[in-house]
């Protein structure tokens, strides 16, 4: 994953051997990579730039970190592209369905306006300092018609409590490591919705959390992977979706 701070690459470039590992401290965001990928639409080819070169739609796949998303779009027929800053999780990304891989600031994206037809972002707005300044990025990459997915972390109490509190202390599977979240980044949910908007994209928000029986089986290692099922509480975790005007 990359954001605009050194810290944020530091940390997980130290991780870069747990990309894939069921149980290591990545293992949840596959989890959410997961879940996004249910919410990228069927593809529709179409003529023009945003098409690419090949005559294939393009996805644009934001702090894509190792790669967790693109196996989840085997056979969608995108060509997927990803963007970090960490060029040892773009190195595990191209081995894992990615087209193309590109290290790049995710606040100045390297693309015109209107380049890509499906354009995701997860789990990264809450490391940057500026997280809207990303979404107005990726609204301005996204092509008129096209979709936008995000996920991330509320600004709320409850948020704080089960990603850093619990989630960060707990000695289990899975745990990210201590230090990985910093609550005062964690993303306005109202704010989120007023800025795309504001680009031309009227997100619909859901949340999101593991189902509960995947999630015992995983903790007594009888389950390598727990599900993540939507929910209507955007208190602790939340995706984003809508299509641009």
């Amino acid at each position: 994953m990359a954001g605009n701070g050194r810290r944020f690459i530091t940390d997980y470039d130290g991780l870069a051997d747990q990309w894939w590992d069921p149980r290591g401290a990545l293992a949840p965001l596959g989890w959410i990579a997961r879940a996004r990928a249910g919410f990228v639409p069927d593809p529709r080819p179409a003529p023009g730039p945003a098409s690419g070169t090949e005559g294939r739609p393009r996805l644009l796949d934001v702090a894509c970190g190792g790669g967790l998303f693109g196996p989840h779009l085997a056979g969608k027929g995108y060509r997927v592209i990803g963007v970090d800053l960490s060029a040892l999780a773009l190195r595990e990304a191209r081995q894992h369905g990615y087209d193309a891989v590109l290290r790049a600031d995710i606040t100045r994206l390297p693309f015109t306006d209107a380049s890509f037809d499906v354009v995701t972002a997860g789990q990264c707005l809450e490391h940057v300092p500026d997280p809207f300044l990303v979404v107005s990025e990726l609204c301005r990459v996204l092509r008129p018609g096209g979709t936008l997915i995000v996920d991330t972390i509320p600004d709320t109490g409850l948020a704080r409590f089960v990603a850093i509190t619990l989630a960060e202390n707990l000695p289990l599977p899975g745990r990210p490591a201590r230090g990985t979240h910093d609550h005062r980044l964690f993303v306005n949910r109202q704010r989120l919705v007023r800025v795309a908007r504001a680009h031309g994209v009227e997100l619909r928000l859901l949340g999101l959390r593991p189902h509960l029986r995947d999630l015992a089986r995983y903790l007594v290692r009888r389950r390598e992977e727990v599900r993540m099922i939507p929910t209507k509480s955007t208190d602790v975790l939340y995706l984003g979706v809508g299509t641009k005007r």
